[in-house]
């Protein structure tokens, strides 16, 4: 079979419903599961690691049940997978979050991405910036 030929095929079978998922996020899975009749069952747990391309996307979920830490390998583009929900986007500075494994109550918790919303630390708009001594209120030069 040709490249172009496989990569109609690929493309044909990819998802264009998946929203923007990052390492450190917080999402439910909503995974279809078949006992005698089928079901849907949701998995929510932080985002570990994103890898591979195209069909062979797969993400690492980690949850907590019963102070058990549990994860599952779901493929991005599987058709077992209803749907994907964001709940909330986790501040991270790593592709892969394997020390969360070591890590037991509110240590767990990433700071959330929207906390400040991008904003730096500054004065207040309403607060007068502090003229330090020997200047001059009005414009900032020093007393002669």
């Amino acid at each position: 079979m040709s490249d172009a030929l496989l990569a109609a095929v690929e493309k044909s079978q990819l998802r264009t419903d998946l929203p923007e998922i990052s390492v450190g996020d917080t999402i439910d899975v909503h995974v279809r599961i078949i006992e005698g009749k089928e079901r849907i069952q949701v998995f929510q747990g932080v985002v570990m690691k994103i890898q591979g391309r195209g069909l062979t996307r797969t993400m690492l979920v980690r949850r907590i049940v019963a102070n058990e830490g549990v994860e599952r390998i779901f493929p991005m583009h599987s058709p077992k997978i209803a749907k994907v929900e964001v709940v909330r986007s986790g501040d991270t500075r790593r592709a892969r979050l394997y020390y969360l494994r070591d890590r037991l109550g509110k240590k767990r918790r990433l700071r959330d991405k929207r906390r400040n919303l991008g904003l730096r630390p500054g004065p207040n708009p309403g607060q007068k910036e502090s003229v330090g001594a020997g200047e001059h209120a009005a414009t900032g030069t020093p007393n002669a």
